[in-house]
């Protein structure tokens, strides 16, 4: 995986503040000014909603009859159709495991492939696990849907990690923000969604056992539907630039760009946004060939090993081994949450709380994927100014009081719900307000955490190892809880609130603010100090090499405290910026089309 981020250095800025006066003013309005990045931006969430909706869609399932009487040896009473605990925890966790070898060669496939191509891969891998699961009515039942959930996961897991790197490469710098936050919210609705269509295929061919095989078959067949817009979408869609220029087809990477942005290629924007692009991967090759000199060249083999030895060296050294423990352990307690334990056996909680129709739970569920998508929205806003560390203490000392709540109140009523209704009803409403406090502060921080730690160079590796810790963790939880449900009954709620405090302190002793912090602040928060200062001046070197110093000069912007250069700014007299390619056969490949 290649970084999609910049430095935060004064040239830096004053680059940023030329491709602004240039481009317009930035946030979600800049979308509406151009109809092709808009269309990108809709695109991203198609891939974020197609993520929420295969997490959300098969709690509903598992509490459908017609889906329990297909499901076979998985059935322990087939009188009243008793899950067995363990089989039902495979059946649904199957799907992570499968998403965490996703992410593990997500990396390989967008770099050898391309983002583009990479994205269809998957979506085609992911369509035939759908295929394998919706024909499951016609051969073996549980054995089918458990290969296709695990063929289903692997897609998903790479298509998380593949089109939001595709996405901010491609858009333009003024709305890449926008495009994270359209990003997250379509993940909750993409849940919400799959929540509501479970409610209301529940009842074709009623809910008792007269209920239609179309019950289950329906929510799982619409998974199809984004995935289709998504792989359609994706042949109308370009190779993204950085990648192009990354594998030396500059004239087509230039092409591309100012289709893109709609203006000529010899435009100011163009050449900038260009020149930028272009320092970025020399930038990565520079470091490539400083940290892994034997792997420089990039051969699909060389490739395959890179996303393995260069994870490995992020545990060499101590302030770097520091980072992995805030990357990992900060997604270990986001699972441990038990949020998914939530998305994925909401129906079956809620009836554990006393709410004995199957009806009746699904809507509750419901009102879930509701809570979570509107609570995500300040998060979205207001993080930069809230701070990381204080939303995720609040948000896990407000999740953790809802477990024990939970606890409690199970704890006094599981033998006698059918005479304590409002009881069941308080608990319920703690579920609300325990995915609320999720959806505002560990959904989105968490995932911004481990995105800011790092150097720019490690920045791919460190954020994979974080996003596979957030997958096996999360594999491990779906396989557990409804043996944990069965067995602990209200302590499962006491051992998640426990595990959310200790998130808390976690947090509270060892995690600290990124908040509009600097590279050279990270370093001195993780003990490597001089590490931001060495990447700095590689920059200053490609940005000397490429001709953007000439660019910012040519604009008449100051850099501010930038020495390096400032001074080659006066030494460079004679701007000489590199002419675009025209379109008379200088490239090698076929233009890319929008």
């Amino acid at each position: 995986m290649a970084p999609v981020g910049g430095t935060a250095t004064e040239f830096e800025a004053a680059a940023l503040a030329r491709r602004q006066a240039l481009s317009g003013s930035s946030g979600p309005l800049a979308l509406l000014r151009n109809l092709r990045v808009f269309g990108i931006a809709c695109f991203a969430c198609l891939g974020g909603l197609l993520y929420g909706y295969n997490q959300g869609v098969f709690s509903g399932v598992l509490t459908m009859t017609a889906f329990k009487k297909h499901m076979g040896s998985y059935i322990e009473d087939e009188a009243t159709l008793t899950w067995n605990d363990s089989k039902q925890g495979w059946l649904v966790s199957i799907l992570e495991l499968g998403a965490w070898f996703g992410t593990m060669y997500s990396g390989f496939l967008a770099e050898i492939l391309s983002r583009k191509y990479a994205i269809l891969v998957n979506v085609a891998i992911f369509i035939i696990g759908v295929v394998i699961q919706t024909t499951a009515i016609t051969s073996s039942g549980h054995s089918s849907i458990l290969g296709g959930r695990f063929i289903t996961g692997m897609g998903v897991g790479s298509l998380s990690m593949i089109v939001p790197m595709y996405n901010a490469e491609i858009a333009p710098p003024e709305v890449r923000g926008a495009l994270v936050g359209l990003q997250q919210l379509s993940i909750t609705l993409g849940i919400m969604i799959s929540f509501w269509i479970d409610y209301g295929t529940n009842f074709i061919g009623g809910t008792g056992n007269g209920q239609h095989n179309g019950a289950w078959l329906l929510p799982l067949c619409l998974q199809l539907v984004p995935a289709i817009l998504l792989g359609s979408g994706m042949l109308f869609m370009p190779f993204s630039p950085r990648w192009l220029v990354h594998h030396g087809r500059e004239p087509e990477a230039r092409r591309v760009l100012a289709r893109l942005r709609q203006l000529p290629q010899d435009h100011e924007l163009i050449e900038l946004e260009f020149a930028e692009i272009k320092a970025q991967s020399l930038f990565e090759k520079r470091s490539l060939q400083e940290n892994f000199p034997h792997l420089q060249e990039l051969t699909a083999w060389n490739v395959l090993k890179l996303q393995f030895v260069a994870i490995g060296s992020l545990f060499k050294s101590r302030p770097m081994f520091r980072r992995v423990i805030v990357a990992t352990v900060t997604m270990f307690f986001q699972q441990w949450t038990g949020i998914n334990a939530i998305l994925y056996y909401a129906p079956k909680i809620f009836n554990g709380l006393g709410l004995s129709s199957n009806a009746v739970s699904l809507l509750a569920t419901g009102v879930v994927g509701i809570a979570m998508f509107i609570a995500t929205i300040p998060a979205v806003m207001y993080v930069d100014k809230w701070g990381r560390k204080p939303v995720l203490i609040w948000g896990a000392i407000g999740m953790g009081t809802c477990h024990i709540i939970i606890a409690v109140i199970t704890a006094k009523n599981q033998y006698q719900w059918p005479t304590h209704q409002s009881a069941g009803w308080a608990a319920v409403v703690m579920v609300w307000l325990f995915v609320i406090h999720f959806g505002y502060s560990w959904g989105p921080c968490a995932w911004i955490v481990i995105s800011e730690i790092w150097p720019l160079s490690n920045r791919p590796y460190g954020i994979a190892l974080g996003a596979s810790s957030n997958w096996m963790n999360n594999f491990i939880v779906g396989q557990v809880t409804p043996d944990m449900l069965s067995g602990m009954t209200y302590g499962t709620y006491i051992f998640f609130g426990l595990l959310t405090f200790g998130g808390a302190i976690f947090v509270w002793l060892f995690v600290p603010e990124t908040k509009g912090l600097s590279l050279e602040e990270m370093d001195i928060l993780f003990g490597s100090i001089g590490m931001a200062e060495k990447e700095r001046e590689r920059w200053r070197e490609v940005h000397r090499e490429v001709g953007l110093d000439q660019l910012v000069a040519r604009a008449g912007l100051d850099v501010g405290g930038d020495k390096g250069v400032r001074e080659d700014m006066k030494e460079n007299k004679e701007i000489e910026v590199e002419k675009p390619a025209r379109a008379n056969g200088e490239a090698h490949d076929e233009p890319a089309t929008l």
